[in-house]
């Protein structure tokens, strides 16, 4: 009932012909740059590695040893599981899980003195100082924050100067640039969405907590962070999935030991040549972070409604 009033109102205030245009090139959109992939890459990863002359062959039929291979490895494996590879992957995801955290604890304040403490110019000036950075290349940024973690950066020097440390810290074997750099690269990501959604909150009741005596961690726990909920989830998606699919970053601040399951898939599909693996690896990838979202959106009893909001 309610999509048929939504369909009602977007062809009163659009207009059919605009309506029709608008609603068949999202689909469009969608279905070429986004549900069409996905499924060749699904009809991919249960492929065997053939090459091209054998594609529609009899030896090309439906297989699930690159799934297998993912869990256990080659079949002569020793170990009982695919320990690299698996090692990896959960790492990947727990580190996506601390940059998402990460990212609300420094987005939420920011968040907040943008919608309800800054007024006018002052909020002005804070959205174009977080704005502007952005303009520059994600490329040149990562590279940026090599070069200020970096042995004889700028964060080195200044701590030996301060006398904090005699020698300097490896923040890029540590991963600290890593995170750092993950964290700043999606902030923008995190802020809008928590800032859309405290903007409509009703000053009056942060008033009416007040004048009744609350303190300021009780008025953000059972007001502001309840009200914002949805611009929270929503942040907290879009952080967490690009986070776990990063590649530039990982490659450019990772670590001479540490490595982002999205770099094995690229392994596979650029050095290593094998397509259908690759696939298998991109699908988990997939399917384990879609899942981690639903299970938190139902945790915190958030519908993927009031995210589109």
């Amino acid at each position: 009932m309610a999509l048929t009033a939504w369909f009602e109102y977007f062809f009163k205030k659009n207009g059919v012909v605009l309506s029709i245009y608008l609603m068949s090139a999202v689909l469009l959109w969608m279905f070429i740059m986004i549900i069409l992939p996905q499924l060749f890459m699904l009809d991919f990863s249960f492929r065997f590695n053939l090459p091209p002359g054998k594609m529609g062959g009899p030896e090309d039929v439906y297989t699930a040893s690159n799934y297998r291979f993912l869990l256990f490895g080659s079949p002569g494996n020793p170990d009982p599981y695919n320990i690299i590879d698996t090692t990896v992957f959960v790492r990947t995801i727990v580190a996506a899980v601390f940059v998402t955290l990460f990212d609300l604890m420094l987005c939420y304040p920011i968040a907040y003195a943008l919608a309800i403490v800054a007024k006018g110019g002052t909020a002005r000036l804070m959205i174009l100082s977080l704005i502007v950075p952005f303009w520059i290349n994600e490329i040149l940024r990562a590279f940026a924050f090599r070069i200020l973690f970096g042995s004889s950066g700028v964060i080195n020097t200044l701590g030996m100067t301060l006398g904090l440390w005699d020698m300097p810290f490896d923040f890029i074997k540590a991963d600290i640039a890593l995170y750092a750099g993950l964290g700043y690269a999606y902030v923008l990501l995190m802020i809008f969405p928590i800032y859309n959604a405290m903007e409509s909150l009703d000053r009056n009741q942060l008033e009416a907590a007040r004048d009744l005596g609350a303190p300021w961690w009780r008025i953000h726990w059972r007001v502001v962070i309840p009200f914002s909920k949805p611009g929270i989830a929503s942040g907290c998606t879009m952080v967490f999935m690009l986070s776990a699919g990063a590649l530039a970053a990982p490659q450019i601040l990772g670590g001479p030991s540490s490595l982002w399951f999205t770099q094995i898939i690229y392994q596979w599909f650029n050095t290593g040549g094998n397509w259908p693996r690759g696939s298998a690896y991109a699908i988990v990838l997939l399917a384990i972070c879609i899942l981690l979202v639903l299970l938190t959106m139902r945790v915190f009893k958030v519908r993927i409604g009031e995210i589109g909001r």
